[in-house]
């Protein structure tokens, strides 16, 4: 992450606002949404100044003091903007609290992404001069370009064995687009077949259409052809031991969401529910694990687990007494073995699926997946949670309730 020493920041304040720079004095009204605009067009950074853009909160346009209270929760707020849903792929950004001639205010400091475009409510924004707008189809081949020719993830990577042919270009057209793009984006209808999956980032380029592991991951008719270990191992074992009699086994295969879908109505057909008429006046319908911490936990593992260099599949393995979910890869980026599981330590190994997943309704928000979880579990009677992020892979215990 390239960082701003103060010098710098200095030279920033001194200017008016521009492609590099956003001055807010508040976050009333309007300003949350412009905002998360700048954010988004810095993350793009389409003039390539290949430096991070600063949004300052609680300055004047001339860059004095507004005397807006810095708060633990304003900086929260600032930070969620990453994590909530709504700026996709998850900017890369951090947020600090600084002072100036005895007056605090707040910076936003926004990395450009590796893996352009970053879209905001469906919408490519971008930054000329000190005006907002929106990416037209000339800016997004630019930005194609960009992810094109940088040290992009994995997830963005081209497949070259595969062709347009590999993919579900109909489910593309009828499901995915009007979930990835604001629908006067898609009623402008300016941009080629090509050009559209190059902008969702389906395949590498408009002259190149090689499919991405993105687009075989979301799109593929068989992905595990290119990606074999792109797929769950589930076992259901009749007893709290490995060498217990099986009772169902299923390898499920596919795109990311039909292994979700899948996977669901697995889960769901071994989560038993019992009914319960003696507590209260109504009967409560109880099941072993709560269906939401389930979810969360198997969508985390598909989201975060490496699909680089392995065959490994997700393993979930359902015993008598605990379900236990093994994930290949380790711990990325910022999150370290130390800190994995802390609330507000979040990093993607695959931001670009983490994006497709939130458009096909299978996320909602960014980096709460264990913290819900924990708490679902919690509020249900069931032990913590237990994880063993190792160098390789990630462990997750979940013990049931019953004695």
């Amino acid at each position: 992450m390239t960082t701003i020493q103060d010098d710098e920041l200095q030279q920033l304040l001194r200017q008016s606002e521009s492609d590099r720079v956003e001055f807010k004095e508040s976050l009333s009204g309007s300003a949350p949404d412009a905002v998360r605009e700048a954010i988004c067009a810095f993350a793009n950074d389409l003039p390539d100044h290949r430096r991070p853009g600063v949004v300052f909160v609680g300055l004047r346009d001339d860059g004095s003091v507004a005397g807006l209270p810095i708060t633990d929760e304003l900086l929260r707020q600032l930070a969620d903007m990453k994590t909530d849903g709504h700026i996709v792929p998850p900017p890369s950004l951090s947020v600090e609290k600084r002072t100036l001639g005895g007056g605090e205010f707040a910076t936003i400091i926004v990395q450009p992404s590796d893996s352009p475009p970053v879209r905001y409510r469906g919408r490519i924004r971008i930054r000329i001069g000190p005006r907002r707008s929106t990416a037209t189809a000339q800016d997004e081949r630019i930005l194609n370009e960009k992810r094109r020719y940088r040290d992009i993830p994995f997830d963005v990577r081209p497949r070259h064995s595969a062709t347009l042919r590999d993919l579900d270009l109909l489910f593309f057209e009828r499901e995915y687009l009007p979930q990835a793009f604001a629908p006067d984006i898609l009623e402008a209808n300016d941009r080629t077949l090509e050009e559209r999956l190059a902008a969702t980032k389906m395949i590498v380029a408009v002259d190149d259409p090689t499919p991405t592991v993105l687009g075989l991951l979301v799109l593929g008719l068989n992905p595990q052809d290119f990606l074999p270990g792109a797929y769950v191992q589930f076992l259901k074992l009749d007893g709290p031991e490995i060498t217990d009699p099986i009772v169902d086994s299923e390898k499920i295969g596919g795109t990311i969401a039909d292994i979700a879908r899948r996977l669901d109505e697995k889960t769901d057909s071994h989560n038993r529910v019992s009914v319960d008429i003696q507590s209260g006046p109504l009967e409560r319908r109880i099941s072993l694990y709560p269906a939401d911490a389930l979810r969360q936990i198997t969508r985390n593992a598909l989201m975060h687990r490496t699909y680089e260099a392995t065959n490994a599949p997700v393993h979930i393995h359902w015993h008598s007494d605990r379900i236990e979910v093994t994930s290949p890869g380790g711990p990325y980026g910022a999150v370290t073995t130390a800190t994995f599981g802390h609330p507000g330590v979040v990093d993607y190994r695959n931001p670009n699926l983490a994006d497709a997943m939130r458009n096909l309704g299978l996320v909602q928000r960014f980096g709460l997946g264990i913290q819900l979880s924990r708490k679902v579990l919690r509020d249900a009677g069931h032990p913590e949670i237990e994880f063993d992020a190792a160098g390789n892979f990630v462990f997750a215990k979940i013990m049931s309730a019953l004695p």
